[in-house]
């Protein structure tokens, strides 16, 4: 099949990008290197839009929430992550959460059976030098097309570490011990909750000080953390009280043995659909694992915790978008080439897929010869778009999720609460008249 367009990378952008592109009617050539004898540091699967990290989507909320404001949007514009993790959804209280081999899998699925969608198992080296392209690599592109795009921008990739978090087999967990519980009772009892009194939660953190880590290398030392992505044991760095006030808060959870909140706690959420994996919430690490195993096991109903996957660490890079990029997503330098998802430097799975979104539909409407302005700025995805490629600071430019801080403000003074609703308000309104403004692609 001859291709219109040409994709680098079958992550969540790159495959947002193709199924936006096929369904305008577009050929696509979706060039992933996992199943061709490749891998990188992170990934486990041949599958397109593999979950490395947490099986989260985040909030759902689309009334308060920004993230929840994204789905929506993406879901109104046909978009096939949201659709897949839909489908694959797992309790996670008002979160969106999925069985994150079911997910990938379905998202393969839909792809390779679009008539207008080439999958070609292959390692690309290098930008084409015509032709239309979208780059999608990640946060873990090959070090050839690395080099290639570095050669290209006229500057040096930034890097940070991404660390995972580790996954425990739900039958191991001491239930006698735990409970089942959202917080506030919000959405459900759908987190494993494990108690920590002062006591443990002291000894707990001076472990996570002296325990053993990942040792850089020399390359690595000066390399940053995404603050959305902290390590466990970073945190706990920062201050004996940082953790209770981060991923181990107490707040909202009532143990139902004590009739109180606990000293500290450890949340553990549903990773697959079967429920027979739990991830453990906020605990990225670089860790050791024989450490991991030690210390994770000292945490009341984890002793004799089993792990179906440990912590890691990965350096991840992206571009400098707001100096590189035009409000199209295009290679100033080399118009033919846009860059989607992560490696452009927004942060989230939901995130790296709505920019897939936008290079997709910007690429088509150029193909077909139709003009298609950016969503509003206050519009997630246009409020999202605009940090990208302008709205950053180049020079302290550093990964970001999407937030209310990066829409226009809505005037007036009111209630936190009632803000949110009023931005989530506009969006949809001007979401939807953008939408009819803009003719569909197909």
């Amino acid at each position: 099949m001859s291709h219109q367009v040409h994709i680098i990378g079958g992550g969540l952008a790159g495959s947002e990008a193709a199924w936006q592109l096929a369904e305008a009617g577009v050929k696509v050539r979706l060039s992933e290197m996992r199943g061709s004898g490749e891998m990188t540091p992170a990934h486990h699967t041949d599958s397109l839009a593999e979950l490395v990290c947490s099986n989260s989507f985040r909030s759902d909320d689309d009334v308060s929430n920004a993230v929840g404001l994204l789905h929506a949007e993406m879901r109104a514009l046909g978009s096939v992550i949201m659709a897949s993790a839909d489908v694959h959804k797992v309790p996670a209280g008002s979160a969106l959460a999925v069985d994150r081999h079911g997910f990938s899998e379905a998202v393969t699925q839909r792809l390779t059976a679009h008539p207008n969608i080439e999958l070609v198992r292959e390692r690309v080296d290098a930008l084409p030098s015509s032709g239309l392209t979208i780059v999608a690599t990640g946060p873990l592109t090959a070090a050839r097309l690395a080099e290639s795009i570095g050669a290209a921008t006229g500057s040096d990739a930034l890097a940070f570490f991404d660390a995972i978090a580790p996954i425990v087999h739900r039958d191991s967990i001491d239930m006698g011990v735990a409970w089942m519980a959202a917080r506030w009772d919000k959405g459900g009892k759908d987190y494993i909750n494990c108690p920590l009194d002062k006591d443990q939660y002291l000894a707990f953190h001076q472990g996570l000080i002296e325990g053993e880590k990942t040792e850089f290398r020399e390359w690595e030392k000066d390399t940053p953390y995404f603050e959305g992505c902290m390590p466990i044991e970073v945190m706990a760095e920062r201050g004996v009280d940082t953790l209770r006030y981060g991923p181990m808060k107490p707040v909202g959870l009532d143990n139902p043995r004590t009739g109180r909140w606990p000293y500290a706690v450890v949340q553990l959420r549903q990773d697959n659909a079967l429920g027979t994996l739990f991830n453990m919430v906020g605990f990225q690490t670089k860790l050791k694992y024989a450490e991991q195993v030690r210390l994770f096991r000292t945490i009341p109903g984890l002793e004799n915790a089993e792990f179906a996957r440990l912590g890691g660490l990965h350096r991840n890079t992206f571009i400098n978008s707001p100096q590189l990029l035009d409000g199209t997503l295009r290679l100033r330098k080399a118009p033919h080439i846009r860059f989607a998802g992560q490696i452009t430097g927004c942060e989230g799975y939901v995130e790296s897929a709505a920019v897939g979104l936008l290079a997709g539909r910007f690429a088509a409407a150029e193909l077909l010869g139709r003009e298609m302005a950016p969503p509003p700025p206050t519009t997630a995805l246009g409020a999202l778009l605009g940090h990208i490629t302008g709205g950053a600071e180049a020079e302290s430019y550093q990964p970001m999720n999407v937030n209310f801080g990066l829409f226009p403000p809505v005037g007036g003074k009111m209630k936190k609460g009632d803000r949110k609703a009023l931005y989530t308000a506009r969006a949809k309104a001007d979401l939807k008249a953008w939408r009819e403004r803009m003719p569909e692609p197909a």
